[in-house]
């Protein structure tokens, strides 16, 4: 039984950074495309970015619009762990960040494709 479980959240200002980790453990999740989703108080949960499975050659990335030039996601899967590195960070990202792990190695920003959930870190923006 798989299990992903998120770090790096916290309450920083306007315009700085932080970086998120998602460490799986259990199984190996190095095959299946890895995502970060984000949910608002009062909204959907909806993807910020998503990374291929590392049989998927030369890689693969989404991003939602609201954070492309500012997150980036990476993999590293010898160590297991997913990334998301935020930059220029505004009040409207502040939500609690859940990693996922996909079905397929396809990276989607379609929720029920994802099949493993972290518990979730917030993150917290100030003006």
């Amino acid at each position: 039984q798989g299990q992903l479980v998120e770090s790096g959240g916290g309450l920083v200002q306007a315009g700085e950074s932080l970086r998120l980790s998602c460490a799986a453990s259990g199984r190996t999740f190095s095959n299946a495309a890895m995502g970060w989703f984000r949910q608002a108080p009062g909204k959907e949960r909806e993807v910020v970015a998503a990374i291929s499975g590392i049989g998927w050659i030369g890689g693969r990335t989404i991003y939602a619009d609201s954070v492309k030039g500012r997150f980036t996601i990476s993999r590293d899967s010898a160590k297991n762990t997913v990334y998301l590195q935020m930059n220029s960070l505004k009040p409207d990202d502040t939500a609690v960040y859940y990693c996922a792990a996909n079905k397929a190695i396809v990276p989607s920003a379609t929720l029920h494709t994802y099949n493993y959930w972290g518990q979730g870190t917030q993150v917290t923006v100030s003006s």
